[in-house]
């Protein structure tokens, strides 16, 4: 009688770890968009390489990475909690993904707009400020909401870190939630990712022309 009210407990910390490592994602992306439409080669060489990473490899591999793997070579990140690296974990693998949305939304753009901001003494800055990122943000709201509904979804894999988030616990208690829970659990997470995707459809009706 008292299992929804339990599981329900435990969304908040799942949209939590969502939101905090989508916020950072969204802030990394643009970074390496940026950087991925400039002229730097190393810059770009290096975004690139950071790229093919996190999306070449599987996001459980670079949890167990961060978890159990940088405590070892930095002694001062051996207190690091799961939710920490969770987190970190999921900022880094959807910013690669994001990113290259971003920058496919950036080199959609006219050409047209640049040159005119240009000729009349923007800066680079200014130009990718006030007219390139505000369009190209547009474009790309769509496509990093279902993301962030994905990213949602993801945080299930926190479970193997030790972390107790809404899908974790039917895993935890899987002789007392039974199948019964599992869908409980899985329409909780189904409640959390539609009410991200109906923000999101609002976010972009909202976002000026």
């Amino acid at each position: 009688m008292g299992l929804l009210p339990v599981l329900l407990r435990y969304l908040p910390l799942t949209l939590q770890m969502a939101t905090i490592a989508m916020f950072f994602a969204l802030i990394l992306a643009c970074l390496l968009a940026v950087v991925r439409v400039s002229k730097v080669p190393v810059l770009n060489g290096f975004s690139l390489l950071f790229i093919s990473f996190f999306r070449g490899t599987p996001l459980l591999v670079q949890l167990f990475l961060f978890y159990y793997g940088l405590p070892q070579l930095i002694s001062s990140l051996i207190a690091i909690t799961g939710v920490t690296a969770a987190v970190l974990g999921l900022t880094l693998h959807f910013s690669a993904y994001m990113a290259e949305s971003i920058r496919a939304a950036i080199v959609g753009i006219d050409r047209s707009q640049t040159e005119a901001a240009l000729s009349i003494g923007m800066t680079q800055s200014q130009l990718m400020r006030r007219i390139i990122l505000p369009q190209a943000t547009r474009v790309a709201t769509p496509t990093l909401m279902n993301y962030f509904i994905d990213m949602i979804k993801a945080t299930s894999l926190a479970f193997t870190l030790g972390v107790t988030e809404l899908m974790g616990l039917r895993k935890r208690g899987c002789g007392q939630l039974s199948l019964f829970g599992g869908v409980l659990a899985g329409g909780a997470n189904l409640l959390g990712g539609s009410r991200s995707a109906l923000l999101g459809a609002a976010s972009v009706r909202n976002l000026p022309e």
